[in-house]
C-alpha cells in the first residue's frame, strides 16, 4: 500500500497547481504593491529524493539499473536558492543542489563498467554523484499585486561521477581488487515557465510552480516539474512545502573513454523557507 503521506502531499501538489491554471488569467488585473516584492531572495529546501534511472558505460557492458543492480533507495538532501531581482521584473539568479548516493549490495548478476566486470554474488560498493549547479535568469511576463507569470532561461550543470570498488577472492592471488569509475560533466541549458499565485488579498498564502526542459536530439534532453503550497510567517519569513513531480536528467552514452551515459529521475517531497529581503510588498 502507498504511503498516505506521500499521497496526501501529491494531492495538496496537484491542487495547488490547479490553482495555478486558474490563477494566471487573473493576474493580468493591475494592483499596487507586489505581495511578493524583494530585492533579494535566499530560499534553502530539503528535498526526500527517490533516485531510479541507469548507467551506462563508455566502454564494454550494457545498461545498469540504478534499482535492480545496485540497490540505490531513497535519500535526504538540500537545495539552494539565490534570487536577485534587479528590477520590478528581471532576475538573476542562481541554484545549487548536491547529489551523492552510495550503496554497498551483494550483486544479483554480473555487470561490466568501464571495462571492469563485476561478477554476481560478489559484494560492490557503488556510488553516484550528479551535483547540480545552475545559473539563470527570469523575466515575469505578468507582474500584479497577487503573482506573477515568468520565463526562466538557465544553464544546468550536472558534475557527475560514477565508481564501482570491490573485492575479489581469487585462488592462488589473494584477494584482488576491482575499481573503475567515470566522470562526466554535463551541461544543460533549460528554459520554461514559472508562477507565483496569491489564493486570497493578503500574501498569507499562495501556490507556486515552473516546469523546465530541454530537448537535443544526439546529445540528451531533461525536464524537471515542481508545485508547492507556500504560507507567510512574516515579512522576511516564508514557509513551502510541495511534491517534486519529476526531474529527468538524460546524458547519452559518450565516445570518450572516461565519460559514461546516465539517465537520473527524481521525485519526492520538498520542504523549505525563503528568506526576502528589500522591496515594498506588505
Amino acid at each position: 500500500m502507498k504511503n498516505p503521506k506521500l499521497l496526501l502531499l501529491r494531492l495538496i501538489c496537484s491542487l495547488a497547481l490547479v490553482g495555478l491554471v486558474a490563477a494566471v488569467p487573473r493576474l493580468r488585473a493591475a494592483g499596487d504593491d507586489d505581495f511578493d516584492s524583494y530585492a533579494i531572495k535566499i530560499t534553502a529546501a530539503w528535498f526526500y529524493s527517490q533516485p531510479s534511472g541507469t548507467l551506462q558505460s563508455a566502454i564494454g557492458g550494457g545498461v545498469i539499473d540504478l534499482k535492480k543492480d545496485t540497490e540505490f533507495s531513497s535519500y535526504s538532501t538540500f537545495a539552494g536558492k539565490i534570487d536577485w531581482k534587479f528590477t520590478r521584473k528581471n532576475h538573476l539568479y542562481f541554484v545549487a543542489t548536491p547529489f551523492t548516493t552510495s550503496r554497498q549490495t551483494v550483486l544479483s548478476r554480473t555487470i561490466t563498467f568501464q571495462g571492469q566486470t563485476f561478477a554476481a554474488g560478489l559484494a560492490t560498493q557503488s556510488e553516484l554523484k550528479a551535483n547540480l549547479y545552475a545559473a539563470g535568469y527570469q523575466y515575469d511576463i505578468l507582474r500584479r499585486r497577487r503573482g506573477h507569470l515568468g520565463i526562466a532561461v538557465q544553464i544546468d550543470t550536472y558534475d557527475s561521477r560514477a565508481s564501482f570498488n570491490a573485492a575479489a577472492q581469487i585462488t592462488g592471488d589473494g584477494v584482488r581488487h576491482l575499481s573503475a569509475s567515470a566522470s562526466r560533466l554535463v551541461p544543460i541549458p533549460v528554459l520554461g515557465p514559472e508562477v507565483r499565485f496569491y489564493l486570497t488579498n493578503s500574501p498569507r498564502l499562495y501556490v507556486q510552480g515552473d516546469v523546465y526542459g530541454m530537448y537535443f536530439f544526439g546529445y540528451g534532453n531533461f525536464l524537471s516539474s515542481v508545485g508547492q503550497l507556500g504560507l507567510r510567517i512574516t515579512k522576511h519569513l516564508n514557509v513551502d512545502a510541495g511534491y517534486q513531480l519529476g526531474s529527468r536528467l538524460n546524458a547519452n552514452n559518450s565516445s570518450s573513454r572516461n565519460r559514461f551515459g546516465l539517465s537520473l529521475t527524481q521525485t519526492g517531497a520538498i520542504v523549505g523557507i525563503e528568506v526576502p529581503f528589500g522591496g515594498t510588498g506588505q
